[in-house]
């Protein structure tokens, strides 16, 4: 199903088309080059799309540079960089998304290091203030395999049983992302985010845990924090609440960082899989702290 969001009649300019890839989450846009200047009514329906789907895919942008893919991240807010950020784009917050050892990766998989490896995670969740998106670009990709996933977290939450949202009511999990920003000269201290985030822009309630970076649950022992976030792992894992997207050659992927968590396959041996992605920080205000 192809469907056409709402435009200013005025406009003489061919629609952008809006094709979703599941109920709530995912969605192609077509009918745009990215790689030219977007106009505000387009950046309005990207927007829209955005705050609808968590995640909107563009196919075939070839033309798609490490600068015109900063200058289309710029429309929707300030641009953030990374501290482990290594760009090869002079002034550009170009972070290049490579595979992570494979070694370690294979090391910690058979020793099943458990809920902290277990891989769903929303960028900059370490920040008091995240960046809220994220622009993805495919630069080198294996024939097959590595994929991402992508999780709306909310409709997680609403899934949960009512008794478990109770206790989740007023909880706070840790974010710790010390080691690799130590590692790379940045010092910033371990934060707790809600487990349940309100979206600023929705309103909707978001499940919000990042199995990347030690989470742990304030004020319960580890068993019983561990139980908890065993549930909401679960809830990420369930199909129908996520959106697979299989990379090709031009593919872009842009999302809210709120609304979803994602993961990638890791399921292609020792290709040197590469993405360059830019981060959107939040408003103005917050975006220091």
């Amino acid at each position: 199903m192809t469907v056409t969001l709402e435009r200013r009649p005025e406009t003489k300019a061919a629609p952008l088309t809006l094709s979703p890839l599941e109920p709530t989450i995912g969605a192609e846009i077509g009918g745009v080059d990215l790689s030219r200047p977007l106009s505000l009514e387009n950046r309005d329906f990207i927007k829209a799309a955005l705050l609808r789907y968590k995640v909107v895919f563009f196919r075939d942008q070839h033309a798609l540079t490490a600068e015109t893919q900063a200058a289309f991240a710029g429309n929707f807010g300030p641009l953030y960089t990374h501290p482990t950020t290594r760009s090869d784009v002079d002034n550009k917050p170009i972070h290049k998304i490579e595979p992570p050892d494979l070694q370690l990766f294979e090391a910690r998989k058979a020793a099943g290091a458990g809920l902290v490896q277990a891989g769903y995670h929303s960028d900059t969740s370490w920040r008091l203030v995240p960046t809220w998106g994220a622009v993805l670009r495919a630069i080198d990709l294996p024939e097959v395999g590595g994929d991402t996933v992508w999780v709306d977290a909310g409709a997680a939450y609403e899934g949960l049983k009512p008794e478990t949202k109770a206790r989740l009511e007023g909880l706070h999990v840790t974010h710790d992302f010390r080691d690799a920003l130590l590692a790379a000269g940045h010092d910033y201290p371990i934060v707790a985010h809600p487990i349940v985030r309100k979206h600023r822009e929705t309103g909707a309630s978001i499940l919000w845990v990042n199995f990347t970076q030690k989470p742990q649950i304030i004020g319960l022992d580890r068993a019983e924090s561990n139980a908890l976030l065993t549930e909401i792992l679960d809830q990420y894992r369930k199909p129908e609440y996520q959106v697979r997207f299989k990379w090709r050659p031009g593919s872009v992927a842009f999302w809210d960082n709120r609304a979803a968590v994602h993961i990638a396959i890791r399921n292609y041996g020792d290709f040197p899989r590469l993405l360059d992605r830019v981060l959107i920080a939040d408003e103005p205000l917050w975006t220091d702290l």
